[in-house]
Parts: structure tokens; C-alpha cells; sequence
């Protein structure tokens, strides 16, 4: 109070502060009328986040979450009205669907013009009524505008979800807001902490009751464990449990243990699906996967399920036992509780289906299919990483690979859009994860569907920023097989029909070419020989690589066995319908049969 009007400078000015008051240290966006009041205000501050420009609204937004997912921190992102509102919804629905903090401030027409039917109108509180639910605000007033930035990052942190502040331009320009005493005025502080709830005593002591009684545990680890690791595995270790994860958890559990199984789901690992089927006992940590198909079979297993919201517990499975608390001190209390077991014939069991399984991913890529197995490219690639390395994943059969080619230690941070699975995440991601640390080395797993939708693009992002990084080694692994994979696979199993060549076949695009005509490096691999050089020379280059594997597009994509031989017929069916296009496919398809058939590798 007591500033002049000059002095407050505009509303604009006003969130610029108020983003620095928050902490704010990257705003990921694109430009237009709506929001140039706001990027004037950046440029006038000294104090102003850096402003990150994409090449397309959506992929700010992918950044955006991809920043929060790295960093730990809130995600901020900005965009005009109209068509660039409209782009952030992908971007938003991956930061609401895997619960990450995300602030959007959107700008809006005039005030004056609301209703109207206005150039570039749309009713922004209604688009993102529902990604939003948790805060969506037209700021309409000046006096407005540190309440509803204060609320927009205080609700995203404690909810851990996506919310919007819409500017409408005018209020952007006004006289920033002198608020005091008076009726109307709310005067709010860029203040928000969160405490740790903790389970009541009786849950806890039916927990450990469920937890004794328990024969073959089996322990589904999701994100919420990123910060309970070592209690996880003792605990596993204390009761010879299995330990499957989620995709979204799967960075966060030492996949070198000899009781972790893998990732769970469609395109997990067989030793998760055996874990997770044969299991008297499940324990569900941090995780509301939706794969509900792969859970253990609706009362075949007694569960108990721990998760610092209350609202999820119970949302995928009939769970006896609900336990509110951070995992890892409610894993601390379990230890303390529970008797330690001696060697038990389920651990046995156990570690004999992760070691076949480790083998069969070995097995499976080495299975010749030219010119590259996909499986063997992505398993050289996450050979090669390693701590201070940050791996970014896109959506589409190279998920399959990452979950099954790539284990992870926890010493790598990986992140992809895994509820919504949205296509062309991936380097988008990447240089989310870049500019959260550019001192880290990145690397980045994409399709060429993911590439030609969003990833080509967002290369020119990586060109314009690559040489203000502290380390310039940015890794891009592209699988090239000219089609979309993982939908033709879905196609033979899920409809017994061919795969339909107008909606699946991919345009041809020289990849490693169009890196070298942006300044990178660009590799192009055709044949397996190759991959080892190629790889060696990209993560030591000095500039962002794009590698271009050739790889085949017939290599099965199949759920885990045994429950993968029910497909079968189905599979074969859509194949057989191919004619000779399919015969390539059923060759490996019977390779990968008898791979998983055999009781040793």
C-alpha cells in the first residue's frame, strides 16, 4: 500500500510478482494478442520466470507437466485466447489423469465483448470446466488477481492437479489492484504447505492382521512410493512379497532386486502377471492404475491399500483394508509390526518367474527381425543410461519396450503420459526435463508416429535452446518402422481383423536428415551390427542426437503370459486376413511362443 499508480505498474506487472513470490523459475507458452500484456510484463521485469516458447500450445502444456514431473514442483504454462486455449486441453488432461500441479493462465478477449460471439471467443470457463475442476477462475476484476493466482497454485499443489486462471486482456492492462481494508477486498498470501496425514491406529492394526495372514503378497507400487524406495523393498524383503509397478511408478523401484517383477498391465512383464494372479495377498501403494483387468481376480485376494487420498482407496479394487498416510512412514509402521519371515516357497517362486522372465526379454530381442528387433534397440539404448541422466518416454509400442527393455535402479528419472497415454509427449518432456536442470544429460524415447505429430516440431524447440544449456547431450532414440504399431496390434488382437494399411501405414520422413539440417546430429541405423557404434557415438556427442533405428514393424505386441495365449487365435486370425503382409508377423509371433513356452531358458 501507499504506491502510486505508476509505481504498481499493471495487472500484468502484478502477476509477473507474484509468479516470483511463488517461486516461479520457468513459464512454457506461446504468444498471441490475448497474453501479450502478460510477456510485456515479463520483459520488463527483472524478476520474471524465463519464458520457455514452444512450438505449439500443446506441447507448452506437455511441458509444462513434464517440468512439474522433474522438477517436483508446480508446472506453469500460458496461451492466448481461443484456438491457443483450446490446445493446452492435452497438455492438462495429462497433468490431471497422472495428478500432477499444473497452473494455465489463459488470456481471454475484452470484458466488454464476453457474449458477443467475438473474434476468438469461446467460454473458457466451460472448456475447462472438467480438466480443471479443482479451480478454474475468470479473473473479472483487478482486484481479483492475487486471490485467484494465490488459489490457483495453492489448490494445484494440494490436489496435485491441473488449474486455470483466465485474463481477460483488458484486465491485463489495468492499474495493478492497491488493496486494503475495505469491503471486497481479499488480501491473500503466495503461502501453501502440506502435512502428512498418518493411518488411524485400528486400520493399521487390521492391516497387519490382513498382512499375517497373508501367504503370497504381492506389492503394486505406484508413484506415491518416489519418496518411500528403500521402505518398499524392506518390506518386500520382511514378508517375501512380489513387487510389481505401475507405469507411472516404475521409475521409482530398484528393478535389479530379485523380488520386483516388473511393470503391470497390457504391456507388462510376465513375471508381474504371475505375481499379481497368484497372489493371496495384495498391497497396493501410491498407485490408482487403471489396468484393472491384470489386478488379482475380485476376491481372490485379500487387499490392503495405502494412499494419502482417502478418495482413491477402494477405486480399483475391493480393498479390506484403507490406510491414509504418506507411504513411507506408514511402510515404516508396517515393518515395525509385522514378523519377518524366513525363506518361504512363494519367495521361491518368486524370484524363479523374475529370473525367467529377465531371460526371456533377452531372449525376445535377440530374435532376428530386420532389419532392427525393436526390443534389442531399446534395450541397448537403456543399457547406456545412467545417473545424472533423465529419460523421457512418448506413447505407442516403444511404451512396451521401455516397461519390459529398460530396468530401471531409481538412480534414473523417467517420466511419460501414462493415464491419458497421449502421443507426441516425449520431446516435449525432454526439454521440460532440460530446463528444469540443464546440467543433466536427457534422453528421449519416441516412435516415429509420436515424432511426425508432435516430436519433429518440437525439435526446432530444441535447436533454438540447446546451446544455453550447461550440457548440451540430448539423446533421441527414433523407432522407425512407417507404422502405428501398437493400434495394428490392437487391431489383430482386440478385433481378430488385419490391420488396416490406410489408418496405420506411416509416411516415409529421414529423421536423422531433418536433425542435421537443424544443426544437430543426426544417425541412421539399418542394421543390428550398427547399433552399438551408434549408440556410443550419440552419448558422447556434444550436441543433441537424433538416432533413427530402422526397426520392424511385425514384432508382437502382446500382453504378458500365459494370459497372452488367449489372444492368440485372435491374433492369428487378423494375420491370416493379411495374406503375405502378415507372414513376416506370424513367423515372430511363433518365435515369441516358444520363447515364452519353454519352463528354462
Amino acid at each position: 500500500m501507499g504506491q502510486s499508480e505508476e509505481e504498481r505498474g499493471t495487472v500484468a506487472d502484478a502477476i509477473v510478482e507474484r509468479l516470483s513470490a511463488w517461486g516461479v523459475e520457468r513459464l512454457y507458452g506461446y504468444s498471441g494478442d490475448g497474453n501479450n500484456p502478460l510477456l510485456g510484463a515479463l520483459d520488463r521485469s527483472d524478476r520474471a520466470p524465463r519464458f520457455i516458447q514452444a512450438r505449439h500450445e500443446e506441447s507448452a502444456a506437455f511441458m509444462a507437466v513434464g517440468d512439474a514431473k522433474y522438477s517436483g514442483g508446480v508446472g506453469v504454462v500460458t496461451s492466448t485466447q481461443g484456438p491457443g486455449a483450446i490446445h493446452l486441453l492435452n497438455g492438462l488432461y495429462d497433468a490431471k489423469l497422472d495428478s500432477v500441479p499444473v497452473v494455465a493462465l489463459v488470456a481471454q478477449q475484452h470484458r466488454s465483448v464476453l457474449g458477443s460471439d467475438y473474434q476468438q471467443e469461446v467460454d473458457l470457463q466451460t472448456l475447462f470446466h472438467d480438466v480443471a475442476a479443482p479451480f478454474v477462475q475468470l479473473v473479472s476484476s483487478p482486484e481479483q488477481i492475487y486471490l485467484a493466482i494465490d488459489r490457483a497454485f495453492r489448490s494445484a499443489r494440494a490436489r496435485s492437479q491441473p488449474t486455470v486462471v483466465i485474463l481477460p486482456h483488458d484486465v491485463q492492462e489495468a492499474p495493478a489492484p492497491d488493496l486494503g481494508q475495505e469491503h471486497g477486498h481479499l488480501v491473500t498470501a503466495p503461502l501453501s504447505t502440506r502435512g502428512t496425514p498418518r493411518p488411524l491406529a485400528a486400520d493399521l492394526d487390521a492391516a497387519v492382521n490382513v498382512l499375517e495372514a497373508g501367504e503370497r503378497i504381492t506389492i503394486l507400487a505406484g508413484r506415491g512410493v518416489a519418496n518411500a524406495q528403500s521402505e518398499l523393498l524392506r518390506l518386500a524383503d520382511h514378508l517375501g512379497a512380489a513387487v510389481t509397478t505401475s507405469l507411472l511408478g516404475k521409475p521409482y523401484v530398484d528393478e535389479s532386486h530379485p523380488l520386483v517383477a516388473g511393470t503391470m498391465g497390457h504391456l507388462g512383464s510376465d513375471a508381474s502377471a504371475f505375481a499379481l494372479q497368484h497372489c493371496d495377498t495384495l498391497v497396493i501403494v501410491g498407485s490408482n492404475d487403471p489396468w484393472t483387468e491384470f489386478y488379482p481376480a475380485p476376491g481372490s485376494a485379500r487387499a490392503v491399500q495405502i494412499d494419502v487420498d482417502a478418495a482413491v482407496l477402494g477405486n480399483r479394487y475391493p480393498v479390506e483394508v484403507g490406510l491414509v498416510g504418506d507411504a513411507g512412514e506408514t511402510l515404516e509402521v508396517l515393518l515395525a509390526r509385522v514378523k519377518p519371515r524366513d525363506r518361504t516357497p512363494w519367495r521361491d517362486e518368486v524370484e524363479g518367474s523374475v529370473t525367467q522372465w529377465r531371460e526371456t526379454a533377452r531372449l525376445r530381442s535377440e530374435v532376428p527381425a530386420p532389419p532392427i528387433n525393436p526390443e534389442l534397440a531399446v534395450r541397448e539404448f537403456g543399457s547406456r543410461l545412467a545417473p545424472p541422466m533423465r529419460l523421457a518416454c512418448d506413447v505407442g509400442s516403444c511404451v512396451y519396450h521401455y516397461a519390459r527393455q529398460i530396468p530401471l535402479s531409481g538412480g534414473v528419472p523417467a517420466h511419460l503420459s501414462s493415464t491419458l497415454a497421449s502421443m507426441g509427449c516425449g520431446v516435449p518432456y525432454g526439454v521440460a526435463a532440460k530446463e528444469a536442470d540443464s546440467s543433466r544429460p536427457v534422453a528421449v524415447l519416441a516412435g516415429d508416429g509420436a515424432m511426425q505429430m508432435l516430436g519433429n516440431t518440437e525439435l526446432i524447440t530444441v535447436a533454438q535452446r540447446w546451446q544455453s544449456w550447461k550440457n548440451p547431450q540430448f539423446i533421441v532414440l527414433v523407432l522407425n518402422n512407417r507404422d502405428l504399431a501398437e493400434v495394428s496390434w490392437e487391431q489383430r488382437e482386440m478385433g481378430a481383423q488385419p490391420r488396416f494399411v490406410p489408418s496405420q501405414e506411416l509416411p516415409e520422413f529421414a529423421y536423422a536428415e531433418y536433425a542435421k539440417l537443424l544443426g544437430l546430429e543426426g544417425i541412421r541405423v539399418e542394421a543390428p551390427e550398427q547399433l552399438g557404434s551408434a549408440l556410443d557415438e550419440a552419448f558422447q556427442a556434444q550436441r543433441p542426437v537424433v538416432i533413427e533405428a530402422a526397426v520392424s514393424q511385425h514384432v508382437p505386441l502382446l500382453p504378458p503370459f500365459p494370459g497372452a495365449e488367449e489372444k492368440l487365435s485372435s491374433v492369428r486370425a487378423g494375420l491370416d486376413a493379411e495374406g503375405a503382409r502378415g507372414t513376416e508377423a506370424l513367423r515372430l509371433l511363433e518365435a515369441y511362443e516358444h520363447i515364452a513356452a519353454a519352463p528354462e531358458q
